[in-house]
């Protein structure tokens, strides 16, 4: 009985399911056929709008391309209009040169015929000037050709005559010029360049505090004294002046080494030999990095480029020599700008002419080839760093030691001459003096062996140091003979001068 009521409620569920599904599927068919209705309905909708749309763009794009032709067809018509105007201009032109054409042929046949006339006529002429020169001739006895010569010849020398008459006058008022002229460029050169002169002193002043520094300088027996005389070259003189220590030699370098080297000494208070060596040495350099700087600062001051490195420097050593006591440096720049301005004057080049001026005493302070005169020794060295040849010969030839073959060498050789003939400007008594002290110096630094020469006391002595190691004690002594023996021979000196060779061993061991 259960069985019975299971199976038939199992029935009823598969009935209710069955009748469910059929309901379910009738509605979705009735469902999908109303959607696809409305959307075939919208679809039409859209295509009537979109045929609207496109007949509306037709329209449009039709009317502009009307437009368009409408005016090519304007803008065609102008200028088939243009045309057939400028066509009917050409015509009518045309028609105007033919007629100027026809005109020209006639005014051409008109001047053949004049023309065939003048030739007939220039014949006539030229018969009838044959014919009379035939008669000249024979009334002259001479022919057309040789009247001819005759007449050139008498032009030519009156031609000449008056000609070297011309050029008489114009040379006579051209020297009458040319002195005029150079006398004031001179004057307006000397005015312009005007400078304050000074002469040099053989003596530095070495101010001090009080006397025990300067005992100190002194040193144990004057050994202190010794070495910085025997480092440097320079006499030391210590007296009863106070507060003062005399530095005296011929040489403005040397004095300047041993003023700064006494001066760093004394601040640093260490004073003794080895000290002393190492002190000078170190000023010496010192003192050529500051003659390289004013070297350069020269050039810049006078508007020079270009010059080489050993140019410059020997320009800086002219700061610390002097020519006839006139100091080398301010004499250089002095005729440098007396050589622009003149060449200014000339319509010269001022920057050559300066150049030249600056560079002619530099053979001076050179110490190669001490033989030759400085002006030759100058355009030398001037030569071999590659300066130009009108300032290389302006250099050789200010003191007329070879031929002047640039326009630049006159005004060397004036500016120098008028900066030495300022008054006051020189004094021969200290050239003189000098070149006798560096004479002995050089003379005994020709000897083998030699390492070093000082001539000190205002040449009454010479002090010759040797080298331990090339010359011998007893080969010392012989040299001292030796070298007094060829001043006396060679050399013209007041007086007596004492020759003393310092012969000195060291020897040097490191402790490590």
């Amino acid at each position: 009985m259960i069985l019975y009521y299971v199976l038939a409620a199992l029935a009823g569920a598969a009935i209710g399911l069955a009748v469910y599904i059929a309901f379910t599927r009738i509605s979705g068919r009735k469902q999908a056929n109303a959607l696809l209705q409305k959307a075939e309905q919208d679809a039409e909708n859209i295509k009537q709008q979109k045929i609207l749309q496109a007949k509306e763009k037709f329209l449009q794009l039709k009317s502009e391309h009307e437009h368009k032709v409408n005016q090519k067809n304007n803008e065609l018509r102008d200028r088939e209009n243009a045309i057939k105007s400028r066509e009917g201009q050409l015509n009518q032109q045309a028609g105007e040169l033919g007629r100027k054409q026809r005109e020209l042929d006639a005014a051409r046949g008109q001047v053949n015929a004049q023309r065939a006339q003048l030739e007939a006529k220039n014949e006539e002429c030229e018969r009838l000037i044959a014919q009379a020169n035939k008669q000249l001739e024979t009334i002259a006895g001479m022919s057309a050709e040789d009247a001819k010569k005759m007449l050139v010849e008498n032009l030519k020398a009156e031609a000449r005559t008056e000609a070297q008459a011309y050029i008489n006058d114009t040379m006579d008022e051209a020297r009458l010029n040319a002195a005029k002229e150079a006398k004031r460029i001179v004057i307006n050169t000397i005015q312009r360049t005007a400078t304050e002169t000074a002469i040099e002193n053989a003596v530095t002043t070495f101010p001090i505090d009080n006397d025990d520094v300067k005992g100190r300088i002194i040193g144990r027996e004057g050994r202190n004294i010794r070495a910085l005389e025997a480092a440097t070259g320079v006499e030391i003189v210590v007296d009863d002046t106070p507060d003062t220590i005399l530095l005296s030699a011929f040489d403005p370098v040397r004095r300047e080494v041993a003023r700064l080297s006494l001066h760093q000494l004394v601040i640093d208070g260490r004073i003794h030999p080895a000290r002393i060596e190492e002190v000078v040495s170190k000023v010496s350099k010192q003192l050529e990095d500051e003659i390289l700087e004013t070297g350069k600062r020269t050039c810049i001051d006078l508007g020079i480029h270009g010059l080489h490195i050993e140019l410059v420097r020997l320009i800086g050593r002219m700061k610390y020599r002097s020519s006839y006591g006139q100091n080398l440096l301010q004499h250089s720049r002095e005729v440098a700008n007396i050589c622009s301005v003149m060449a200014s004057e000339l319509g010269l080049n001022p920057k050559v002419a300066r150049r030249a001026g600056l560079l002619h005493d530099i053979g001076k302070v050179s110490e190669e080839d001490p033989e030759l005169p400085h002006a030759l020794l100058g355009a030398k060295l001037a030569e071999q760093y590659k300066e130009r040849p009108e300032v290389c010969n302006a250099i050789g030839a200010h003191h007329e030691e070879t031929e002047m073959t640039s326009i630049y060498a006159p005004l060397v050789l004036v500016g120098d001459a008028i900066s030495g003939a300022r008054p006051g400007a020189r004094r021969e008594v200290i050239e003189s003096y000098i070149k006798r002290l560096k004479g002995m110096e050089d003379l005994a630094a020709s000897y083998p062996g030699v390492t070093k020469s000082y001539a000190i006391q205002a040449g009454r002595e010479l002090r010759v140091i040797v080298g331990a190691e090339d010359v011998s004690d007893e080969q010392a002594a012989r040299l001292s003979v030796d070298i007094a023996q060829r001043i006396q021979d060679e050399m013209t000196y007041p007086g007596q001068v004492k020759i003393t060779v310092i012969r000195e061993t060291r020897s040097v061991a490191i402790a490590k």
